[in-house]
């Protein structure tokens, strides 16, 4: 029952360079770090809102999606924070 209430946890990868591939092969990539990805849906006004926090539980970034296609992102950055 206690499995039913966690966030599901995803390494968050990027490429070792830039350059842009049609294919991706597991050692081009490099691992960042784990992030908690938490999807809510507003069936009224066709938007899906993805909300990632780091391991701290920290929101690193909202992304709001709406059934059009468009798409906006807010990114929070902690590292001012003392």
């Amino acid at each position: 029952m206690e499995e039913d209430f966690l966030e599901p946890i995803y390494d968050e990868i990027a490429p070792h360079n830039m350059n842009s591939h049609n294919v991706i092969k597991a050692n081009d990539i490099q691992v960042k770090g784990s992030t908690k990805i938490t999807v809510k849906e507003d069936s009224e006004n066709g938007v899906t809102i993805f909300i990632k926090k780091d391991n701290n539980e920290n929101i690193s970034e909202i992304k709001f999606v709406c059934s059009c296609g468009q798409t906006k992102s807010l990114l929070l950055d902690y590292s001012g924070q003392e």
